[in-house]
Formats: structure tokens, C-alpha cells, sequence
């Protein structure tokens, strides 16, 4: 330890990254040894542990794993986001999906629509695509939102709805004015997610690693976006035909501008750069 920093020995490095892929699937290669020591000595602190070997003994005893499971994922999850990230997702929602699956809706009654962020993070995603379907709605449809992550942290931020204002440059000014409310004194600096939006919105823990998903009925639209890369080749067309499993017939799936589907057998069809419909 030349530098003074605690370090994880290679047995603990190894088991550490071999149960953190098999439980979330995220890949942890030696690249990323660095980052999960600075993120674990977080937990060394909390959990009254002397140093990262101390901290890995205790994880690794009987009921080490029962107890830390959920904290440990929290430190090693990425959850970079933000509003309208890869915006031009969000016009081809409003002006291609929303209005095909309205065509396809059942005559004599108002639809709702039905939409996932599969990766929900603080909430920046599925508030966004709340707005999108709100400001598009006009009486013609009701929507709701669900979004999930692996993470309880980020699950109860996005819960919350306040972000620092900063964080809402992207958001468009007549949608600012309208989703979004700035705080006062003590809030100043700060932006809140409006009511009726919030209400929009569901959050729930989900592992993207468990056999099915058990969503509530059949989504009309998935946004699974940078969220593959973190996942080796195997785990990707497996999380991928779970989730084309939850879209009924006609649903769309959008991807990150970076991701692909070139290898995977799935029942989509491409509609436009990333956005793929259900067969």
C-alpha cells in the first residue's frame, strides 16, 4: 500500500466480482478493481470493519451476504443519468410510437398507455417520459409510467422527485414551467418533480438477473437504454427476451444509441435507430 489506500487481496477481488455478476450481472474485470475498492471502503466505514480484508470476511461468512447483499449492490451500481438524455428517443416517442399505438388501440374507449423504464436510476428517465406522454395526451389516452432499478438508493431518490436545478437544463422551458417546481429558501437550488407527474409514475425494485419479471399486464413501450453494456453477451439475450416477454404485440423497445441487437433471435422488428417493435 504504497499509496497509504486499503487494498482487496486477489482471492477477495475474485469472489467479490464472481458474485456481484452472478447476482446483478454486471461485469467486473480487473479494469474495475480500483473503482470497487474506493466504493467498498464506504461499506467498510458503515459496517464497523476494520479494512476491505475485514470487510470481505464478514460479507463472506454465514450471514454476511443475507445482511449486505442489498448495500453492496448499491455502491457497485453505475447510475448515471439524466432528463431527456439521448433526446431524440423522446421526439420519436411522441411523434411515431404514441401515434401508432393509439391507431392500434380498441375503438369506444380512452387507451392507456403503459410504459417501462427498465432502468430507472433517480428517476430522471421515467419522469421525462411522464412528461412526454403528458404533454402528447390532450384526452386522447391516459398513461403510467413504471420504473424499476436493482438499486434501493436510487429508488427512493427517484421516489422523491428533487433534483438540483442544474440537473433540469435539458428539460425544455414550456415543460420546466409546467412539470417542474423551484424550491424556496431552504429549497432554493433545488427543483421538484410536480404532483400530478409524480402520480404518473411508479417505482419497484427489480434484478434484471431473475427468471421473469412478473410486471403487471403487458407494457406498450420499454426503454432499456445503457444498461446493456454492462452485461456480458449470454446475460444480454437473456434479460432481452425477458423483457420483449413483457411487451404485448406491437410494443416498442429502445435501446441506447450504443447498444445493438445484431446476433440476438428476438421477436422485434427495427423501426428506426434503436427502437424496435414487438412481432
Amino acid at each position: 500500500m504504497a499509496d497509504g489506500l486499503d487494498r482487496l487481496r486477489d482471492a477477495d477481488f475474485l469472489r467479490l466480482a464472481k458474485f456481484i455478476e452472478e447476482y446483478s450481472g454486471i461485469k467486473m474485470p480487473r479494469s474495475k478493481q480500483t473503482m470497487l475498492e474506493g466504493r467498498l471502503r464506504k461499506r467498510v466505514a458503515a459496517t464497523g470493519c476494520h479494512d476491505l480484508r475485514d470487510y470481505c470476511a464478514h460479507l463472506f461468512d454465514r450471514d454476511g451476504l443475507a445482511q449486505e447483499t442489498v448495500a453492496l449492490i448499491d455502491v457497485v451500481t453505475t447510475n448515471k443519468t439524466e432528463f431527456f438524455r439521448e433526446p431524440e428517443h423522446f421526439r420519436i416517442l411522441a411523434d411515431q410510437v404514441i401515434p401508432s399505438l393509439l391507431k392500434d388501440a380498441p375503438r369506444g374507449r380512452t387507451p392507456t398507455l403503459k410504459v417501462w423504464s427498465v432502468a430507472a436510476s433517480t428517476g430522471a428517465e421515467p419522469y421525462t417520459l411522464a412528461m412526454v406522454l403528458d404533454a402528447a395526451s390532450q384526452g386522447r389516452f391516459t398513461a403510467s409510467v413504471l420504473g424499476t432499478d436493482i438499486s434501493t438508493r436510487v429508488l427512493e431518490t427517484a421516489l422523491l422527485g428533487i433534483y438540483p436545478e442544474e440537473m433540469a437544463a435539458p428539460v425544455p422551458p414550456a415543460m420546466r414551467a409546467r412539470y417542474l417546481r423551484r424550491g424556496r429558501g431552504a429549497s432554493a437550488g433545488l427543483v421538484r418533480v410536480a404532483p400530478e407527474l409524480r402520480q404518473m409514475v411508479r417505482y419497484r425494485w427489480l434484478n434484471l438477473m431473475d427468471s421473469a419479471y412478473r410486471l403487471d399486464g403487458e407494457m406498450d413501450v420499454a426503454f432499456c437504454r445503457n444498461v446493456l453494456i454492462y452485461f456480458d453477451k449470454p446475460t444480454q439475450q437473456a434479460v432481452l427476451q425477458r423483457i420483449c416477454a413483457q411487451l404485448r404485440p406491437g410494443g416498442y423497445l429502445f435501446l441506447g444509441h450504443s447498444e445493438s441487437l445484431a446476433g440476438f433471435s428476438l421477436p422485434v422488428e427495427p423501426t428506426a435507430a434503436t427502437v424496435f417493435r414487438r412481432i
